[in-house]
């Protein structure tokens, strides 16, 4: 028996389980996603079974939601302990698990002060909300005239406010009309940075790899150079390292390959261990100070089963050295996957565990190459119509990658 490979689907097994969930989910959600058509019921560190007990190899992990694995037993340990003593008091109270889980939170990243929030959505609105009020009260400003500065092809979630800034057509398409304050650069372009700073600048918002957006890698240098742009011309470097951070690209953070200190972090996804929503906007006093009451908050912001979660989450990440792992294995990966002679493989880019192999226009879209993956047991997903997603969760072990990297040559061999 195989370890690796025992349970595995078969090519083309009958499913009426998994049609009864998917007519019912057809009937009563919202077609706002275009899942793969398997219906998930368990899962366990890098594997995960479907509702008629077939076993997957999870190649995408929750878009690095889940980077410590699914159900980590002292993830789950730690909100099992808490749910037995209280799970929520809403910021009107305090609570005994927030601070502790702040203080290891700043403590790692190194920042003076951390704002918890649920979603990275909402993280995102909590920076773009602390840079503008900074750039009114510290930097001075026009009041209603402060500037953000974002990216081509950027993706920061799916609020109003964040898709009004997006370049991508269909997640604008009649969500308007749209929050101003916004300028568009194109991505890893230094030099449009620079000639798009005024006075009126107050914030830089960056992903440092763009992962919805095809796993777009910058160039080297760019974060370096755009730190300094933001030094010197005093507008806040905000580096959006929800998919990214947290051992992601080999590195606890994305802008760490460069040496480059944001001025405000924005982390979520893995910060709650594929448990529960975690996420936060971090910064020094200089910025979080700006925040009185009233100002700004989440009734579910910082609640104590999210705290003790966070907290595990964050001791699994370093005490299991997942962060040299995602190095290690990352780059390994990623050259094996560049080695195999494919007719359809345009190129293969990433850092760490987050890798994706773009298919070319030829070839047609990624997505039936993912349909073929499925029925070998492994579950990646497309994005941007021709990249195929590898971001395992970062506790998959060699021998796992090595059995992927089999399933995968032979689907991009045809």
């Amino acid at each position: 028996m195989n370890p690796v490979t025992d349970h595995l689907p078969e090519t083309a097994p009958a499913a009426p389980v998994t049609d009864r969930f998917l007519e019912e989910v057809d009937e009563f959600s919202a077609h706002n996603y275009k899942p793969l058509p398997v219906v998930l019921e368990r899962g366990e560190g890098v594997w995960v079974w479907d509702v008629e007990g077939r076993r997957y190899l999870d190649m995408l992990a929750a878009y690095s939601a889940v980077n410590q694995g699914h159900r980590h037993p002292r993830i789950l340990e730690a909100a099992r302990a808490q749910m037995e003593r209280i799970t929520l008091t809403s910021r009107a109270f305090h609570n005994d698990r927030m601070g502790p889980f702040l203080r290891k939170l700043c403590d790692l990243t190194g920042f003076e002060k951390a704002l918890p929030m649920n979603t990275g959505a909402e993280a995102v609105e909590t920076a773009i909300k602390m840079v503008r009020k900074w750039g009114y009260e510290v930097k001075g400003v026009p009041d209603d005239q402060a500037e953000i500065i974002v990216c081509c092809n950027n993706f920061h979630g799916r609020t109003t406010t964040i898709v009004g800034f997006s370049s991508e057509e269909q997640y604008r398409r009649h969500f308007g009309p749209f929050a101003p304050g916004f300028r568009m650069v194109e991505y890893g372009n230094a030099r449009h940075l620079e000639e798009a700073i005024t006075p009126n600048t107050v914030g830089f918002l960056v992903e440092p790899i763009q992962g919805e957006g095809g796993m777009i890698v910058p160039p080297d240098g760019f974060l370096a150079r755009a730190r300094e742009l933001c030094t010197e011309h005093r507008v806040a470097f905000m580096a959006d390292e929800i998919q990214t951070g947290l051992g992601r690209t080999g590195r606890l953070f994305a802008c760490d390959w460069e040496d480059v200190r944001p001025d405000v972090l924005i982390v979520g996804k893995a910060l709650g261990g594929g448990v529960y929503p975690v996420s936060a906007a971090l910064a020094d006093a200089e910025f979080m100070d700006v925040f009185h009451p009233g100002d700004h908050g989440s009734t579910f912001g910082g609640n104590p089963l999210g705290a003790a979660v966070g907290e595990a989450a964050l001791d699994v990440l370093v005490e299991e050295r997942l962060v040299e792992r995602s190095a290690e294995l990352g780059a390994w990966f990623r050259e094996e996957l560049r080695k195999l002679d494919s007719p359809h493989v345009e190129e293969v880019r990433g850092k760490g565990l987050m890798i994706g192999v773009e298919i070319r226009l030829s070839s047609g879209p990624a997505r039936p190459f993912c349909e073929a993956l499925k029925t070998r047991g492994i579950l990646a997903k497309e994005t941007h119509e021709q990249v195929i997603r590898f971001t395992p969760p970062l506790v998959i072990e060699r021998e796992t990658l090595e059995y992927a990297l089999e399933q995968v040559a032979e689907v991009l061999a045809g």
